[in-house]
């Protein structure tokens, strides 16, 4: 038998087709009637570039900074869920209602990935990859290649179209 799809990981780059994908885990979660933790990770800076911010700013500095960037960011994902709504959808809480979480964090996208799937006991993980020519024929983005790779649960990768969708969310 298979288990009952109840929570829905959605990773997002928050590029401006990623909203295509995210159609794909609201449609999930709406027939599942499942909830959607929606995730977007920093990817982790360099050794030498860490070793330059370890230098030049001390902890409470670094902190800070990352704190505005994940403010930032997490009111980019929430104006975006709003645009959505209202283009995509005639009921705007119906979205609002499936959306159980809403994190940012920084690190390896893959493992922040994969590690916040299991901390959240997620069922699926749906995310969007993006076609780099006639190369995206052969092999995925490698994000996606590595939560592919690893994962113990099903994982819906969504092809992202080039160019402009009907439902492509931009920032204002």
């Amino acid at each position: 038998m298979i288990p009952k799809i109840q929570k829905i990981l959605y990773a997002t780059d928050l590029t401006p087709n990623s909203a295509y994908a995210f159609r794909y885990a609201l449609d999930f979660a709406t027939q599942n009637d499942a909830k959607i933790i929606i995730l977007h990770v920093f990817e982790s800076i360099s050794t030498a570039v860490r070793a330059h911010l370890e230098f030049s700013l001390n902890g409470a500095q670094r902190k800070k900074i990352f704190n505005q960037r994940s403010a930032y960011t997490l009111d980019r994902i929430k104006r975006r869920l709003s645009r959505f709504s209202d283009k995509e959808l005639m009921d705007a809480s119906n979205a609002e209602k499936r959306i159980e979480s809403i994190d940012v964090c920084e690190g390896f996208a893959a493992d922040a990935i994969l590690e916040k799937a299991a901390e959240s006991k997620c069922d699926v993980i749906v995310m969007g990859t993006h076609g780099k020519g006639l190369v995206a024929h052969t092999f995925l983005g490698s994000v996606a290649k590595r939560v592919l790779r690893r994962s113990r649960i099903p994982i819906f990768i969504i092809p992202l179209p080039e160019g402009e969708t009907d439902i492509t969310v931009h920032d204002e």
